[in-house]
């Protein structure tokens, strides 16, 4: 088809019209042979094309016609372009905007890449961004299992280590995942510790639980003796601190941490040992749990800030 075309504008050129076109036919070149596919095959019929790609081919071009003044018509080739184009399937294109036969394929490739799952891979590998969480596996319960029995471990010899004689830790029938703590100081110039002295208390005990998805959700905290009116301990043992709900937990919070910061708040609060209880007043597990949720869901309603009396 190219070959068929130059002929015809070297047929024009030789009625003395060359000096006068020679740029307007070497752009009328180049176009026609953007236009071309680079595949084998004849189409057949009243507008016979040359191959492209897809067996499609380009339809018959008409010659390039004048106007009344001898200017180049030009917009017969690029009406013919935009049938081959439409054959082809591109549509809303022009003579520079679209590509036929399998150009047309490559150009679709291209535009589509954006789609594309290998491109897309390639993409997230070179440039580093985190892939979909759909496409993330989350870790299985044995897993999280592990993590918590290492975590716990270590903490357990790193607190074994202290031998300055603040707080111990003993594991409730050798369950890892179960401690008591007794604290055996506090600050001595507070009234918590003048009540120590007085009632002969020799230490404060703790229990502490961890979670399976432990150090990622905070362990339950609770007192167990004596019973201590204020300091921020509630009905039934429960400790009212941020650091032990979801969210004013971190990781990195050790059990060292979590018993230093419940001393301070006990001096803070202004706690004191209760010297009027009954055996029937002492502290429960379940009572516990649910002070524990009241003060949170409280604190979730105002923040944590003093809330009302009247929400305890």
């Amino acid at each position: 088809m190219a070959a068929i075309l130059r002929r015809l504008l070297r047929s024009k050129n030789h009625h003395g019209e060359r000096g006068r076109d020679k740029n307007k036919n070497i752009r009328l070149s180049a176009s026609v042979d953007c236009a071309m596919g680079s595949g084998g095959g004849t189409g057949a019929g009243k507008d016979a094309g040359v191959g492209g790609g897809g067996g499609g081919g380009v339809p018959g071009v008409p010659p390039v016609t004048r106007d009344a003044n001898g200017n180049n018509n030009s917009r017969i080739l690029a009406a013919g372009l935009e049938q081959a184009d439409a054959e082809n399937g591109n549509v809303g294109g022009g003579v520079n905007a679209n590509v036929v036969g399998p150009n047309k394929n490559m150009r679709a490739k291209s535009l589509d890449r954006g789609t594309s799952a290998d491109y897309n891979a390639n993409r997230r590998a070179s440039t580093g961004r985190v892939p979909p969480l759909d496409n993330v596996k989350m870790p299985t319960r044995e897993h999280a299992l592990q993590v918590r029995s290492r975590r716990l471990m270590r903490e357990l010899q790193e607190v074994r280590k202290h031998k300055d004689g603040v707080f111990e830790v003993d594991l409730v029938e050798d369950n890892l995942y179960e401690w008591n703590v007794k604290l055996y100081k506090v600050d001595p110039d507070s009234e918590f510790y003048q009540d120590m002295q007085e009632v002969g208390t020799e230490f404060v005990l703790l229990n502490l639980t961890f979670p399976e998805n432990f150090p990622f959700s905070p362990p339950f905290m609770r007192v167990l003796t004596p019973k201590i009116e204020n300091g921020y301990v509630m009905d039934g043992g429960a400790i009212c601190m941020e650091l032990l709900t979801p969210k004013g937990w971190s990781s990195a919070y050790t059990v060292e941490a979590i018993i230093l910061q419940f001393s301070a708040s006990l001096v803070k609060g202004r706690g004191r040992i209760n010297r009027k209880t009954k055996k029937k007043d002492t502290y429960t597990r379940s009572h516990a749990e649910a002070s524990f949720r009241n003060v949170v869901k409280t604190h979730e309603k105002y923040g944590w800030v003093t809330p009302p009396a009247g929400d305890g």
